[in-house]
C-alpha cells in the first residue's frame, strides 16, 4: 500500500534564463524543500532569446502543470510584460523575477531581489541602513529591482552613480517618492563619502571597476556587490579597509527564500543554505 508521501503529486518549479547552466537556484530550492518537508521538483530551463520564445516557454510550463518560475537574465522585463498582475514592488521595479499562477490561471509577477538584498544586509550581516549615506553604482535592471526596498529602509541619502547620467536620473525621478535619492556621474563623486557602497554593475567580473575616487568609503564603511562571485569590487573594498565587504550570495539565497514563501507559504531558514551554497561552489 502506498503512503500519502508516495502518492503525493510533485509540484514543479523552475528557473528560466539564458545562459542558465551556472544557476544555483535548483540547488537552493531543493535545499529549501528538504529543510521544510516540501515535495517539489525544481529545474533549470534554457530559453531562446528570439522574439516570443520566452512567452511560449512560460505558457508551455504552465500548460504542463507547473506551479511557479524564477526568472533571470535576460528575461525579467519580458516577465513583467507577460504578467497579468504584479505586486507593488514589481510594478515599481518594472521587472519580475518570480512568477506563479493563481486559481484563475492568471500569471502573477513579483520582484524579490530588493528584499533579498536588504534582508542579507540587515538580518544576516547586521547592518543598519537607516540613517546611512548610500552610494549605488550602476542604473540598470539590477539596481532598479532593489531601489525600492533600500529606500524603504530609510537611509539619509541614496545616490545613484552611472556612466550615462540620464539613466540614473530616470531612476532617481521614478523612486523619489520613496526617499532621498539623487543621481550623478562618476566624475561627481570626488570629495564625497558614503557609509555603504553597493555595486549594481557587472563590470568587476570582467576585471574592471568604475572610476572610483580616493576617500569614497567612509571610516567603518561597508561595501556590497550584488554579483555572487569573488569580484574585483569586493577586492577593492578590502583594500580600502571596508568594515564589511560582501558578495551577493546572501542576496541570491534571500531572494529565493522570498520566492519560495510566495509559492509555498513557508519561509525557509536561509543561513544554513547560504553556507551550503558557498561550500558547494568551492568543490
Amino acid at each position: 500500500m502506498l503512503t500519502n508521501h508516495q502518492t503525493a503529486q510533485i509540484d514543479h518549479y523552475a528557473v528560466m534564463g539564458n545562459p542558465i547552466a551556472h544557476s544555483q537556484s535548483p540547488f537552493i530550492h531543493t535545499a529549501f524543500a528538504q529543510q521544510t518537508g516540501q515535495t517539489l521538483q525544481y529545474d533549470a530551463i534554457l530559453v531562446g532569446t528570439q522574439s516570443g520564445e520566452f512567452a511560449q516557454a512560460v505558457q508551455a510550463f504552465q500548460a504542463a502543470g507547473g506551479k511557479g518560475l524564477n526568472i533571470t537574465v535576460p528575461f525579467k522585463q519580458d516577465a513583467y510584460a507577460l504578467a497579468e498582475q504584479c505586486t507593488e514592488r514589481a510594478e515599481r521595479a518594472g521587472a519580475v523575477n518570480t512568477l506563479w499562477f493563481d486559481e484563475q490561471n492568471r500569471i502573477i509577477g513579483d520582484n524579490t531581489d530588493g528584499v533579498g538584498l536588504v534582508r542579507d544586509l540587515t538580518q544576516n550581516q547586521g547592518y543598519h541602513i537607516a540613517g546611512q549615506r548610500i552610494l549605488i553604482l550602476g542604473a540598470g535592471g539590477a539596481v532598479r529591482g532593489v531601489l525600492g526596498p533600500i529606500l524603504e529602509a530609510a537611509p539619509v541619502q541614496c545616490v545613484i552613480a552611472n556612466r550615462t547620467v540620464s539613466k540614473a536620473e530616470t531612476l532617481a525621478t521614478l523612486f523619489a517618492p520613496l526617499g532621498p535619492v539623487t543621481a550623478c556621474a562618476y566624475d561627481d563623486l570626488a570629495g564625497q563619502t558614503y557609509d555603504l557602497i553597493i555595486n549594481g554593475t557587472s563590470a568587476s567580473l570582467q576585471g574592471q571597476l568604475p572610476p572610483l575616487p580616493e576617500g569614497l568609503l567612509a571610516e567603518n564603511g561597508w561595501c556590497y556587490d550584488m554579483m555572487y562571485a569573488a569580484t574585483l569590487f569586493v577586492q577593492w573594498a578590502q583594500e580600502k579597509g571596508a568594515a564589511g565587504a560582501y558578495d551577493g550570495l546572501g542576496m541570491l539565497v534571500e531572494q529565493a527564500a522570498e520566492s519560495f514563501y510566495q509559492w509555498r507559504g513557508i519561509r525557509p531558514e536561509t543561513v544554513p543554505v547560504i553556507q551550503q551554497v558557498r561550500e558547494f561552489r568551492l568543490r
